[in-house]
């Protein structure tokens, strides 16, 4: 299944993505979040009964997840040409050898956006504002010290994501990179969640970046320098995923801030984040302001 969310009439209701059609399910039907918590099937298809069938072309999808359990946790370096266009621009702070494991940090909750989202840059945040497009799984399964054999057993599905960054903050903090990573609205996420049933081989997906026509990202998942049965295992070691944890697995050569000039985010930029077989998002960079104060 490719499980979304969508806004009909005012409210966020479950759709089942069809290609050119998509069945909007009735109210309070079970949505993406209950799937990867319960794996219900059966209940998501039996609330299809009832469903009204409209263009997917028309839907105003939003992101897919929205009841994270913590941060999103995400992976770094995790395709050696990312590693090595960057030799030279890691002030110092980063390892100057491969790392001989995975990578790990995490983004905020807050920053979950939706796949057609506009996003926020504020210059007076950050004047380094860069792109990363990633392959993104979610746990549908919890576990502990999971052996890599059996990592399929507890992914619910994929999703593509944008771990849009600020390259000066996430350098500004001690070389702690969770502040430049965890900007409001900074990850658009989906276009949908496509249930790993869907995905024969994840090993076998393409990843593309596109800014504003131009491809600056192209890379196989097959290239990432841990796999994704290696990473589910060793996050996992002694640390329980439970499940609706989101795992972002890396991103692979063409960022912004490893360019020669570099390539930085602007407004009115069209940035399309694109994963073969999960769809694509697409997302305009917009001006506005992050630092004004907001009390909640």
């Amino acid at each position: 299944m490719r499980i979304g969310a969508a806004e009909v009439d005012g409210a966020r209701r479950t759709v089942l993505i069809e290609r050119e059609s998509s069945l909007v399910l009735p109210a309070g039907a079970p949505d993406a979040d209950d799937y990867v918590r319960d794996q219900a099937v059966g209940t998501v298809l039996a609330a299809a009964d009832g469903a009204v069938r409209v263009p997917t072309a028309d839907l105003r999808l939003r992101a897919p997840l929205r009841r994270v359990n913590r941060d999103v946790l995400c992976t770094g370096w995790n395709y050696w040409s990312h590693f090595e266009e960057s030799a030279g621009k890691r002030e110092g702070q980063d390892p100057a050898e491969r790392p001989t494991h995975p990578t790990f940090f995490t983004k905020g909750p807050g920053t979950i956006a939706g796949p057609y989202d506009d996003i926020v840059l504020d210059p007076e945040l950050s004047t380094k504002w860069d792109y990363e497009v990633e392959l993104a799984l979610v746990i549908g399964r919890g576990g502990r010290s999971i052996p890599a054999e059996r990592a399929a057993d507890h992914i619910a599905g994929y999703l593509i994501a944008n771990d849009v960054s600020q390259r000066d903050l996430q350098r500004a903090h001690g070389g702690q990179w969770l502040k430049g990573k965890s900007i409001d609205g900074s990850l658009p996420l989906g276009p949908w969640l496509t249930t790993i049933d869907e995905v024969a081989d994840a090993s076998g997906l393409r990843l593309e970046f596109e800014l504003n026509g131009r491809l600056l990202q192209d890379a196989g998942v097959a290239q990432m320098a841990f796999d994704i049965p290696t990473l589910i295992a060793e996050l996992s070691r002694g640390m329980t995923l439970q499940a609706g944890d989101v795992l972002l697995t890396g991103t692979p050569a063409g960022i912004g801030n490893a360019r020669e000039p570099q390539v930085f985010l602007k407004p009115g930029d069209m940035l399309v984040s694109r994963v073969s077989g999960l769809g694509e998002l697409r997302n305009t960079v917009v001006a506005g302001s992050l630092t004004d104060y907001l009390p909640l």
